[in-house]
């Protein structure tokens, strides 16, 4: 039986890997990210440009293979894995909940595992098992919700978390109906949820004002309507051109705790958030 993965990357653009070959890739819904034309020199998405860069990550660190790296470098100075991997190091969380292609929703307390599978990973729609990477994931530290299936889960993922014993956990989600579920098993256990917004490019205008009110902090993707909308709610930004906002005090605490292990010089400055120069953004925004 194949591995079958889809995900969305570079310009939310459909891709399906199976067997660790590209077997199909859409049409991405933006032309151009800044993070990618810092980091690889990528101007402009398209098909071809979408195919070779995910053929490159399955060279480069193994995406979507058994012999995935999970102990990688620090890819962005403020990432959402970034972030997260400072927090566990520092004490502000004792767990993360992420999603991995080949296992699927998975909890952990190991920074540098939290930080190797978010370094460079890209939307996961679906997944299915990679035994070999289950048993590699497992050996870090790593908690699958079922050992014998790659499910994604991310509210399930926080309960679980919470079963366990862990009482300050962290999660990314990229719906709406994700950040209200976690919000609520927040509340009926008493732990302390710092949500994650990640991957919300294309929200609508509705759904994008109602998701900053459930997380503590977010990615502005290439969302116009997040850009929009955090305006008068952000009560610390990182980044201008795809920035992390922070929209509670927990979530700033976490994003200022992250900006010590930034070894950069680093500007800190009072105004009115966001900042967004217009040259900087991706294109178009949706």
């Amino acid at each position: 039986m194949k591995d079958r993965h889809v995900l969305e990357a570079l310009g939310k653009a459909y891709v399906v890997v199976e067997d660790g070959h590209v077997v199909k890739v859409g049409e991405p819904l933006i032309e151009r990210c800044p993070i990618f034309a810092k980091a690889r020199g990528i101007q402009e998405f398209n098909k071809e440009i979408v195919k070779e860069n995910i053929e490159f990550r399955i060279r480069d660190f193994g995406m979507c293979t058994g012999d995935r790296a999970i102990d990688m470098e620090v890819f962005l100075g403020f990432g959402a894995s970034e972030v997260m991997m400072t927090g566990l190091r520092r004490g502000l969380i004792d767990a993360a909940v992420i999603v991995c292609e080949g296992v699927g929703t998975i909890i952990t307390s190991n920074p540098t595992l939290t930080q190797g599978i978010g370094a460079r990973i890209s939307g996961i729609i679906e997944t299915t098992l990679i035994p070999k990477l289950k048993n590699r994931v497992e050996e870090k530290g790593g908690t699958l919700l079922d050992g014998s299936k790659a499910i994604i889960n991310q509210p399930l993922g926080v309960a679980r978390a919470i079963e366990t014993g862990y009482k300050r956990v962290a999660v990314t989600v990229a719906t709406l109906e994700d950040s209200r579920q976690c919000r609520e098993i927040e509340r009926e256990t008493g732990a302390d949820v710092i949500v994650i917004g990640v991957h919300v490019t294309g929200m609508t205008e509705e759904v994008a004002r109602d998701f900053i009110d459930t997380v503590d902090i977010t990615t502005a993707c290439a969302s116009r309507f997040i850009r929009e909308a955090i305006s008068g709610k952000a009560l610390a930004q990182v980044g201008t051109g795809v920035p992390l906002f922070a929209l509670s005090q927990k979530g700033k605490e976490l994003l200022l705790e992250r900006a010590k292990e930034v070894t950069t010089p680093i500007l800190v400055n009072t105004m009115k958030l966001p900042v967004l120069p217009e040259e900087k953004q991706p294109k178009p925004l949706r």
